[in-house]
C-alpha cells in the first residue's frame, strides 16, 4: 500500500440556507487541498438523509502510515468544526419533530 484513500460524509441540519449549503464544499476543499500529503478528490452535496443533508468528502493520504491518517483525519475534523461554527452551519444529529393537533370537544 502506497497511500490511503479516505472518505467520510458529514450531515447538516435541514434547517441550513441554501447559500450556506453552497458553500460547504467550497470551505472544506479549502480545508483539505493545503495538505501537501493529501490529493482532494472531491465534495458533493449527496443525499438527504433521515435527519440531515449529508456531504461526501473523498481525498487521497499520499501515505501507508496509519498515525498520519489519523492525524490528517483529525486536523480536517478540527478545521471543519471551527469553519462550520464561523459560517453558523450546523451539523446534524439524529432527531425527531412531532406535530400535536389540538382536537376540540364539544361540552
Amino acid at each position: 500500500m502506497e497511500a490511503r484513500r479516505v472518505s467520510f460524509t458529514i450531515g447538516v441540519t435541514y434547517q441550513t440556507p441554501l447559500e450556506q449549503l453552497k458553500k460547504i464544499p467550497i470551505l472544506v476543499k479549502g480545508i483539505i487541498e493545503p495538505f501537501d500529503h493529501v490529493d482532494f478528490s472531491r465534495v458533493h452535496f449527496k443525499e438527504f438523509g433521515q435527519f440531515s443533508l449529508n456531504f461526501e468528502i473523498v481525498y487521497t493520504v499520499k501515505s501507508p502510515d496509519y498515525a498520519k491518517y489519523l492525524d490528517t483525519q483529525q486536523a480536517i475534523n478540527f478545521a471543519i468544526l471551527e469553519t462550520f461554527e464561523k459560517e453558523h452551519i450546523e451539523l446534524a444529529y439524529p432527531t425527531q419533530t412531532i406535530f400535536l393537533n389540538e382536537t376540540k370537544r364539544n361540552s
